[in-house]
């Protein structure tokens, strides 16, 4: 299960910041986001995009140096 809903990269979060959540149409509609993921040993995230025949691709990765913002997905029982 991937926790991570949302993330917003750039240091002005309201005016600059580019956001991605999951099940975002991106490329002109062509994908979908299908995962955004932290990858603990590198201290990155990786988003990861779906095509119409349900194929996966790395899309983007960010590295430790740019600000980033994350917003996790809430469960309540």
């Amino acid at each position: 299960m991937n926790d991570i809903r949302k993330i917003s990269i750039g240091q002005d979060y309201k005016n600059n910041a580019m956001h991605y959540i999951v099940n975002q149409e991106v490329l002109n509609g062509h994908y979908t986001i299908y995962l955004i993921k932290k990858i603990q040993s590198t201290d990155s995230i990786k988003i990861y995009i779906e095509n119409k025949e349900n194929e996966i691709f790395l899309w983007k990765e960010f590295n430790n140096n740019m600000p980033v913002s994350i917003e996790y997905n809430l469960f309540f029982k």
